[in-house]
């Protein structure tokens, strides 16, 4: 297993900052966004498509420091009914583009939400079975546009080069466990795996480690290590369908913390430990989005104690 970074957690740092500071505190790789949900600090990607300079110097730097560049990141919802969701199918087929000039193999993504309907203008997340028109939703949103949209989106990515698409099981997205990942790749074919996000299903009432048991490590193409904290007296009595922002963090029922301050370190042993036993030998990318402490501080202390549980020696 590779010690990997999403780059967005040191998103106040220049590119060239961030790749000094993540070789200094020992990270291997690094996964950097190109857009859509992020800011994608590290990374201008018309230039990047547009310059064969512009992609020397960015991959001479990485690998100077004796980095390697993981995997592109394009997540957000480029099935989203309107001109947001245009726009983020661009920026993922810009994306496809600059992996093949790079050689870069894998991509982690969403899967994406439709509306509940080909006349809706927003997307529609169902979350549960009842009343009877979720089943309806449901039958549009996968046979109409998820499972046609995600058959051709594999032939793109195989015209690139590409051998793997990470989708992350997040929240108000068609793939957000490990049945409907199983789901869509029985109906696309194994170059879509899993990006297992313990933290988002662990809010959803799963544990990541049954995650991974479930899936096992043929499905899962990446991994996001970041916790979650469920916070004491307001979980427990709203439960975890939060909708006040992360802004508000002292106010929500859980957020996402630095590793170890969610779940302890014996949880996480055993999360890696399951990864390492379904077979699974890929990047354990940090991903930080903890507001109550510097960021610096939060990667830091979280690579502390993913040199302690990953199974191999890091000096």
């Amino acid at each position: 297993m590779r010690l990997c970074l999403n780059t967005d957690g040191l998103s106040h740092l220049s590119f060239e900052k961030m790749v000094e500071v993540s070789a200094e505190i020992g990270i291997e790789s690094l996964e950097i966004a190109c857009g859509n949900w992020s800011s994608s600090p590290h990374m201008d990607l018309d230039d990047m498509l547009d310059n064969a300079s512009s992609r020397e110097k960015f991959m001479d730097k990485i690998n100077s420091h004796g980095l390697v560049l993981e995997a592109l990141n394009c997540s957000g919802n480029q099935l989203e009914p309107n001109e947001e969701g245009k726009a983020h199918q661009a920026v993922v087929e810009k994306t496809f583009q600059l992996a093949e000039l790079l050689g870069v193999k894998s991509i982690v993504m969403m899967s994406g939400l439709p509306g509940g309907n080909a006349t809706d203008t927003t997307s529609n997340w169902v979350t549960t079975c009842w009343p009877l028109s979720c089943q309806e939703i449901l039958k549009y949103q996968w046979e109409e546009v998820l499972i046609p949209y995600w058959e051709k989106t594999v032939e793109m990515a195989k015209n690139c080069g590409i051998t793997s698409i990470a989708l992350e099981n997040h929240g108000a997205q068609c793939v957000y466990n490990a049945e409907t990942l199983l789901q869509l790749r029985k109906a696309v074919g194994p170059l879509v795996g899993m990006n297992l996000d313990p933290s988002h299903h662990m809010w959803m009432g799963g544990d990541g480690i049954d995650m991974a048991m479930a899936l096992g490590g043929e499905a899962i193409h990446h991994v996001h290590a970041k916790d979650l904290r469920k916070e004491k007296h307001k979980f427990a009595a709203n439960g975890g369908l939060e909708t006040k922002f992360f802004d508000r963090y002292t106010e929500r029922t859980w957020n996402y913390v630095a590793l170890g301050y969610g779940e302890d370190e014996r949880w996480w042993n055993e999360f890696i430990s399951v990864l390492s036993m379904s077979g699974y030998d890929g990047p354990i990318s940090l991903e930080i989005e903890d507001k109550t402490m510097d960021a610096l501080t939060a990667i830091k202390k979280s690579i502390d104690l993913l040199h302690r549980v990953i199974p191999r020696d890091f000096n």
